[in-house]
C-alpha cells in the first residue's frame, strides 16, 4: 500500500503541476475561454489510463488461460514498468527546469491553431502520466494480496497529489519540489527494483528462466513472513524472506547502481531553488 501511495503521489503530483502549468497560463494570458478544451483533453487522458489498466488486468485474469502465459505477462510488464520508472525519473530530474517554458510554448502554438489543438495538447501533456501509473501501479501490485487496499492507497496518493497542486497554485504554500523528486526518486528506485525482483520471478514460473529452486538466501527464520514488517518490506522493496539467486541478482544489479547514478550527481551541485508552481498571479505574459 505504501508503494502504490508513493506511485500514486509522485505521478499525480507530476500531471497536477502540467495541469497547474496550463491553467496559469491561460488565466494570465486571458484566455479563460479555452479553459473548457483543457479540462476536455485532461479528462479524456484520465479515462484512457483507467481504460489502460482495466485492460492490463482483464488480460492477465481473462484473456490469458494458461498459468505460464499468466506469468510470462506479468513478468514482461514488469520490466516495462522498470524501464518506464527509471525513464521517468532521470527524465524528470533534467527536465523540471525547462518543462514550464516548453509548456507554455506548445500552448501558445495550439492556441494560434484552435480549440481541437488546445484539448489535444493538454491530452498529450497529461496521457504519459496517466499511463505510467497504470503500467506501474499494474507490476507493482502482482503478487499483493486481493483486495482494494492498492487500489485505495493509489487513489489516496493522487488525490493528495491534487490537494498539494491545489495548495501551490491557489495560496502562498511553496514546496521545494527539487527536493521532494529526489526524495520520491530514489524510493522509486527501490521500488522498480523489487518490481525487477517480481519480474524475473514471473519469468522463472514460466520456466523462461531457470533457477526456480535455487535460493539465494533463505532468512525465514529472522523474517516472520506471517509479520507485518514483512508485509511492509515485501510491498514496498519485494524484499522477502527467500529470494532464488537470479532475484536477488536483478534486484541488487538495478538497484544499487541505478539509485547510485541517480544520487551522485546532486554531491556536487549547488541545492537548486525552490521550484514553484506558477499562480494566475505570478504567470508571465505569453
Amino acid at each position: 500500500m505504501l508503494a502504490t501511495y508513493l506511485i500514486g503521489l509522485r505521478e499525480g503530483l507530476e500531471a497536477t503541476l502540467v495541469v497547474s502549468i496550463l491553467v496559469a497560463f491561460l488565466v494570465k494570458s486571458g484566455r479563460k475561454d479555452r479553459l473548457t478544451q483543457v479540462w476536455a483533453g485532461v479528462g479524456l487522458a484520465v479515462a484512457l489510463s483507467v481504460f489502460f489498466g482495466w485492460l492490463l488486468s482483464y488480460t492477465s485474469t481473462t484473456l490469458l488461460q494458461k498459468y505460464e502465459h499468466r506469468e510470462l505477462f506479468e513478468a514482461v510488464t514488469s520490466v516495462l514498468a522498470v524501464g518506464f520508472v527509471t525513464w521517468m525519473i532521470f527524465w524528470m530530474r533534467q527536465a523540471a527546469r525547462s518543462i514550464a517554458g516548453d509548456l507554455r510554448g506548445k500552448l501558445q502554438d495550439a492556441l494560434a491553431v484552435g480549440s481541437v489543438a488546445v484539448a489535444v495538447m493538454a491530452f498529450l501533456a497529461v496521457v504519459r502520466e496517466g499511463l505510467e501509473t497504470s503500467l506501474i501501479f499494474y507490476s507493482a501490485v502482482q503478487g499483493a494480496s486481493a483486495g482494494s487496499g492498492p487500489l485505495i492507497s493509489l487513489l489516496a496518493g493522487i488525490v493528495s497529489a491534487v490537494v498539494i497542486g491545489w495548495l501551490m497554485y491557489a495560496t502562498a504554500v511553496r514546496i521545494n519540489l527539487s527536493l521532494f523528486f529526489t526524495w520520491t526518486g530514489g524510493l522509486l528506485i527501490l521500488v522498480a527494483a523489487g518490481i525487477l525482483k517480481y519480474g524475473v520471478h514471473d519469468f522463472q514460473e514460466a520456466n523462461v528462466l531457470p533457477g526456480l529452486n535455487s535460493l539465494a538466501y533463505d532468512i525465514s527464520g529472522v523474517l516472520d513472513p506471517s509479520a507485518w514488517y514483512t508485509a511492509l518490506l515485501a510491498g514496498m522493496f519485494n524484499i522477502t524472506p527467500t529470494a532464488s539467486v537470479l532475484e536477488t541478482v536483478a534486484w541488487a544489479a538495478y538497484g544499487i547502481p541505478v539509485l547510485a547514478i541517480f544520487l551522485w550527481p546532486a554531491r556536487g551541485k549547488a541545492p537548486a531553488p525552490t521550484t514553484e508552481t506558477p499562480t494566475p498571479a505570478s504567470a508571465p505574459q505569453p
